[in-house]
């Protein structure tokens, strides 16, 4: 992990200093597009050139959509085991932060993006809760933690006229894991499984600093290395050295 102490002043052309930004980040590129490559994130972020859009198989579209309209105004304790007690607020809203500022630093960021769920629970704080369907895999929760952590900030810390509420007290993944495919007496076919509740705790110190690590990487006078594990770039190296 690169850090402050590791980067030298930044400038741009011949000696021209980078102006202060308010870096616009997006939660859902936290985990993965941050993980997989770091030069793949300073292209999309600091030079508005991000990789061509996936496909993403219609099926998992369908059952996030249907995930999020079924549980829409449910007790939590009819979803799955440990939720806090609550009932199921809202779906899908965008919210944006103020810029987040950060000390020594002059440039600043601001988080934009979509949550999947609000939960308000009986103790009057709410929940910022994400929708996988996956398998539950331990390495993969620090990564999904990025995403409802900066949901969270957004909500408490709002621009002027953004959905907020507060205090976001619980953030956590309703994780489906299909097993089996199903057909009923009418029917209608499905696939069955179980829906696990996985929390995360709150660590807004933790999450500041790697926003810090994110601003390090986006005030890179160039872009990074590409990763080793990256098939974009892989490609794009790839076509260059050949003939086509």
């Amino acid at each position: 992990m690169i850090t402050r102490n590791l980067i030298p002043s930044v400038r741009l052309g011949l000696g021209t200093k980078m102006k202060r930004k308010n870096w616009k980040l997006s939660p859902s590129d936290f985990a993965f597009l941050w993980e997989e490559c770091k030069r793949c994130f300073y292209l999309k972020v600091a030079r508005d050139f991000g990789r061509p859009r996936s496909i993403m198989p219609k099926v998992f579209t369908i059952i996030d959509s249907q995930m999020k309209e079924f549980y829409e105004g449910m007790r939590t304790e009819e979803i799955a085991e440990g939720v806090p007690p609550g009932v199921v607020m809202c779906g899908e809203k965008w919210v944006e932060s103020i810029p987040i500022q950060f000390d020594g630093r002059t440039s600043t960021c601001f988080v934009r993006g979509k949550f999947d769920t609000i939960v308000q629970f009986d103790d009057g704080s709410y929940g910022v809760i994400d929708f996988k369907t996956t398998q539950a895999k331990s390495e993969h929760i620090p990564l999904y933690a990025r995403q409802p952590h900066a949901y969270a900030h957004a909500l408490e810390n709002p621009k002027i006229g953004n959905f907020s509420v507060s205090p976001v007290s619980r953030l956590g993944l309703l994780v489906f894991e299909p097993k089996k495919y199903t057909q009923g007496k009418t029917g209608l076919v499905g696939f069955a499984g179980k829906v696990s509740w996985i929390e995360f705790e709150r660590d807004a110190k933790s999450f500041k600093k790697f926003l810090e690590d994110v601003l390090d990487i986006l005030e890179l006078p160039e872009p990074p290395p590409h990763s080793s594990v990256c098939d974009w770039c892989k490609y794009r190296k790839e076509t260059r050295a050949s003939e086509f």
